[in-house]
């Protein structure tokens, strides 16, 4: 790929990626370097490519596991920031049980078939609409509708059954 190629892409991809970015981390600074280092991976890893998707999706794919990467990173460092925000008043059983929830959920999330989990990732945490989710992924907002539709009774039906 050509420094021309390079910049088509930029320009083609580039604002859908750095909000994809900006919806992950939540945080300008961090949300374009996840941009530049989705873009370095990319070129990279551009002879992995196969066309099975389309470029935008496979771009997301890349942001999604280096932003993985550093929340794993960041966990293990086990860090905490002092802040002079008023401290959560929920006791700490209820701190737990809404843990367990959602440990639950995403592993129930974790669970689905790939264009489900990949539609309820982008949902959820990349806050994407259905019209968006549906071009990233190549199909129609209906399609995208449908399938958060049924991967959230899947996972309602299952969360039930587990309780």
């Amino acid at each position: 790929m050509n420094a021309s190629e390079v910049e088509k892409c930029i320009d083609d991809f580039g604002t859908d990626i750095y909000r994809f970015c900006l919806k992950l981390c939540a945080d300008n600074a961090d949300a374009e370097d996840l941009y530049q280092q989705t873009f370095l991976k990319a070129l990279e890893r551009l002879d992995n490519y196969d066309h099975s998707c389309k470029l935008s999706t496979w771009l997301c794919q890349i942001a999604k596991h280096l932003w993985y990467q550093q929340l794993d990173k960041y966990s293990r460092r086990n860090e905490v920031e002092l802040t002079d925000e008023i401290p959560n008043k929920e006791s700490p059983e209820q701190a737990t049980l809404l843990h367990m929830e959602k440990t639950e959920l995403y592993q129930a999330i974790h669970r689905l078939p790939e264009p489900m989990r990949e539609l309820m990732y982008l949902r959820l945490t990349g806050e994407f609409s259905f019209s968006e989710i549906g071009s990233l992924l190549g199909k129609s907002e209906n399609w995208a509708r449908t399938t958060f539709y049924r991967a959230k009774q899947k996972i309602i039906k299952e969360m039930e059954g587990s309780t």
